[in-house]
């Protein structure tokens, strides 16, 4: 079988996207995992799926490189939607499903043939707990959010690892966020479950950073600094409650290909 995808970043957190409305693909852990493995097949960070949804625009079905369906990803979710607008329909503003439930998503501007600054709607976050000098909370994924002095010298995967698999948090796991304060700017290294690694930017932890920040900082918008780029988050604040979250950003096509699988 011929399988035609492209693969795109936001701020190098990459995606193999298929437009999967006709069913062409099954995804399985084995299938997925082959896709994404940057030596064996294309290589990706993750792998997301178009498919249909009555009331919405498309359903977003997101995979984690280890080949099984993960949480919702921020990222991703700019980027299926530059690939949408694309491909099946100029619509600039969009209403699609994911595994958190609904999610709106707006082109901003198309830079060029390749480039997209996008900005995406996420899912409201009632509950922000406290452990120890950390914070939990879940932006579509959950997040552990550590403020620390200096996060170029991190261990990011050593010590991300050892929160992700730590009994506080079994037997789903948390991703792990590093964040550094920076001349009112937040500079943030992520180690995400399903991907086992740091990956360059997660837009999950970027939003899950900003609003651990806004505790400490008097603000609702916060610039953000990756390894693989900027984003940006802003959010209404009542009590400990969050509203009309989004996070925005760039989407950029890699190059679009055909696969034998």
């Amino acid at each position: 079988m011929i399988l035609p995808f492209e693969k795109y970043h936001g701020t190098g957190n990459d995606f193999i996207v298929i437009d999967n409305r006709s069913n062409i693909f099954s995804p399985n852990s084995t299938r997925v995992g082959f896709l994404c493995n940057r030596r064996l097949g294309i290589g990706a960070d993750g792998l997301m799926l178009i498919e249909n949804k009555e009331g919405y625009d498309f359903s977003m079905r997101y995979f984690n490189s280890d080949g099984y369906e993960g949480s919702m990803c921020g990222n991703g979710g700019r980027c299926i939607s530059a690939f949408y607008y694309k491909n099946i329909a100029l619509q600039k503003k969009l209403h699609f499903y994911a595994i958190d439930g609904e999610h709106r998503s707006e082109i901003l501007m198309k830079e060029n043939a390749n480039n997209y600054l996008v900005k995406l709607c996420m899912q409201d976050v009632e509950k922000v707990e406290f452990h120890s000098n950390d914070f939990f909370l879940n932006t579509g994924s959950p997040h552990v959010v550590k403020f620390v002095d200096n996060a170029d010298e991190i261990d990011v995967v050593t010590f991300g690892k050892q929160i992700r698999f730590s009994s506080e948090y079994a037997p789903s796991g948390t991703n792990v966020s590093f964040v550094e304060k920076r001349e009112g700017k937040l500079f943030v290294r992520t180690y995400e479950r399903g991907v086992e690694d740091e990956t360059l930017s997660c837009g999950t932890g970027v939003t899950a950073s900003a609003i651990a920040a806004s505790f400490t900082e008097d603000s609702n918008n916060f610039d953000i600094i990756t390894l693989g780029g900027n984003l940006h988050v802003s959010f209404q604040k009542a009590a400990s409650s969050f509203t009309h979250i989004w996070l925005e950003g760039p989407a950029t096509l890699v190059y679009s290909g055909k696969i034998e699988i």
